[in-house]
């Protein structure tokens, strides 16, 4: 799920809550209708000054927000088994010719530590 669908599902489940219109919440906001439409549908991606004033027309901070937002996500997202991640196999990457090491200062004392790049 793509964050601006999150954030219009959110913004629409929070607006419908509240008993407001489209238009009122846009007019608050100083959006048009349409434009806060198109972003409760995940149509548009608002910049940070337009979620700004919707929060504010809604009574939100932009952290109750982006919470809202990732109930949604949460609601839309694949269930992992870890115990079956845990099994999975981490493979080791290193660059050709790349050393094995890497030391870590220019002293006599110093230590080396392996790199692992897990993807």
């Amino acid at each position: 799920m793509l964050l601006r669908h999150a954030v219009g599902a959110a913004l629409r489940r929070i607006r419908l809550d509240s008993g407001r219109t489209l238009r009122e919440v846009a007019h608050d906001a100083a959006i048009s209708m349409p434009y806060l439409s198109e972003i409760e549908r995940g149509r548009k991606e608002p910049s940070s000054e337009v979620l700004a004033g919707l929060c504010r027309a809604l009574g939100l901070t932009i952290l109750d927000l982006l919470r809202e937002a990732g109930v949604e996500a949460g609601a839309q997202a694949p269930v992992v088994d870890l115990a079956e991640r845990r099994e999975a196999r981490i493979s080791v990457l290193r660059a050709p010719g790349a050393p094995s090491s890497i030391r870590h200062g220019g002293d006599a004392g110093s230590t080396s530590h392996d790199v692992l790049l897990a993807a």
